[in-house]
């Protein structure tokens, strides 16, 4: 496994194909330094023993010891551990830890090559196999590139008037393919290894060419990285963890860019778009029952530190809205652990989560990231967005009356007070609350999405036959399709 310096000096080795504010740049960009700062922190929580078991994991592969984001769950005790490690990783980083998602479309492919190849007897199983391998030996992260941009949204990939719209293949070749199109809204592509491109919504025999997947590096031939950056103010004395760290989104510009056929895993098979594109999503919002309780976590942290420093911290209003909070994030990620209990072994012997449960959690924290957000705002007030700069907090002559106005509860000294209400305003009121509030909605696939999952997979009628029996239409009550009475075996072994 690698170290967060040999992640960081493979990174500088890279192309430079990075476009930022017209600049072209390489990984070492300083723009970027908080988003590759979120990436360490993966690599680093590996070299730490008291995390092994979180974040560390056996191979299926290999049988090595390797990092757990490299990892394809085996059994639902390794959901529940990768849930625990987004979760406690998330808390370390102040929010997002980014790396979940080149593990998720590791997932996704690792099934649907395998379904593809059962079916209409292809090779991209093995092929995925090997290169997993490499991977898990290397240790790379991965940025899943699934966003197509789209184009006319009432037209279908086809009937695009701008092919580049979507992904999609060129030319085959007997060697490889050569693939163009935009993914956007990709995020860390500009700090990862690998891009793995997977299909972005279910396909038709005419959107042939649009059914493709594949792995590349992030700094192949003929292909660009359009980044915007999110960080924030550097602190000059009231540092902390949360202003080091980053995000960045690219625009993924494939300009008939040539991929390798050992690395092409879907090429034309469009009647598996649909079920790949929904592999990964599904896989991806089970991540999100980890990494979005760890937001509740961080909001609900920074809500009651901010209530204390008010001196309104004994008030019950106040205790009522912390427990929203709380009880939010807990309800998403006792969505998780149902997940994972309630998935099921595919044929390739990776184990997925249940999507219902997955879905479920999801959707319940997109409905409340605002609603978390405004109780922080609710209980810090104004000052948040009124605050004076540091530098104020700094000068000889304007220290003195910085000093009143942090002066609210006798117990809280002026420097730890100080602390709280900069946290409060990186946190509330800043780039990164922005990228927070709407990566919350839309992150994993819109909501929208999530609703027409469920009622896709919720048996309705299950339902009906229980109103059916209650409202004595029914002399019996059909219990073989009630999902709870399925859940999956939890041995000691796979603990």
């Amino acid at each position: 496994m690698r170290t967060p310096e040999e992640y960081y000096s493979d990174l500088k080795k890279m192309r430079k194909n990075i476009y930022i504010g017209g600049d072209k740049v390489g990984r070492d960009d300083p723009r970027l330094s908080g988003n590759i700062k979120v990436m360490q922190t993966t690599f680093e929580l590996a070299q730490n023993q008291e995390w092994e078991d979180i974040i560390t994991a056996k191979s299926s592969i290999t049988g090595h010891k390797i990092n757990r984001f490299t990892h394809l769950p085996q059994h639902p005790f390794d959901l529940i551990q990768k849930q625990k490690m987004i979760r406690l990783a998330a808390t370390r980083v102040g929010g997002c830890i980014q790396r979940c998602m080149g593990q998720d479309a590791l997932v996704a492919l690792s099934v649907a090559t395998k379904e593809i190849d059962e079916e209409l007897g292809t090779e991209y199983h093995q092929r995925f196999l090997a290169y997993l391998e490499e991977y898990q030996q290397k240790d790379w992260a991965a940025a899943c590139c699934q966003t197509d941009s789209k184009g006319d949204r009432i037209k279908r990939p086809y009937q695009q008037e701008n092919s580049e719209a979507y992904v999609h293949i060129v030319e085959e070749k007997s060697e490889g393919i050569i693939v163009s199109g935009l993914k956007i809204s990709i995020t860390m592509a500009a700090v990862a290894d690998e891009l793995l491109v997977v299909p972005t919504r279910a396909l038709t025999e005419k959107d042939r060419d649009f059914a493709v997947a594949f792995a590349i590096p992030a700094d192949w031939e003929n292909i660009r990285l359009v980044t915007r950056p999110v960080w924030l103010r550097k602190r000059k004395k009231f540092r902390c963890p949360y202003t080091e760290m980053g995000v960045s989104e690219s625009v993924v510009v494939f300009d008939n860019t040539f991929i390798p056929k050992e690395r092409v895993f879907m090429c034309g098979e469009w009647q598996f778009g649909r079920r790949l594109a929904l592999l990964f999503a599904d896989s991806h919002r089970f991540s999100y029952t980890g990494c979005k309780p760890a937001v509740s976590d961080i909001l609900c942290g920074a809500a009651a530190l901010v209530a204390e420093a008010n001196n309104i911290h004994h008030s019950s209003h106040v205790m009522e809205k912390l427990s929203e909070i709380a009880g939010t994030g807990e309800l998403a990620f006792a969505a998780g652990i149902a997940a994972a209990l309630y998935g099921e072994k595919t044929s390739s012997g990776t184990f997925i989560p249940n999507v219902i449960y997955a879905n479920v959690g999801r959707r319940l924290m997109g409905e409340f990231i605002y609603h978390e957000f405004n109780i922080l705002t609710e209980l810090a007030g104004g000052l948040s967005v009124t605050l004076p700069f540091e530098e104020e907090f700094l000068s000889e002559e304007t220290r003195k009356d910085m000093e009143k106005l942090m002066k609210r509860n006798s117990d809280i000294s002026y420097e730890e007070a100080c602390h709280i209400w900069r946290f409060v305003e990186s946190l509330a009121a800043s780039p990164m609350t922005s990228w927070y509030q709407i990566a919350g909605v839309h992150g994993g696939g819109s909501p929208i999405m999530e609703t027409i999952t469920l009622n896709a997979e919720i048996d309705h009628e299950a339902k009906k036959n229980i109103a059916r029996y209650l409202a004595g239409i029914n002399k019996e009550l059909d219990q073989s399709k009630e999902l709870w009475r399925k859940p999956a075996n939890l041995t000691i072994d796979q603990r």
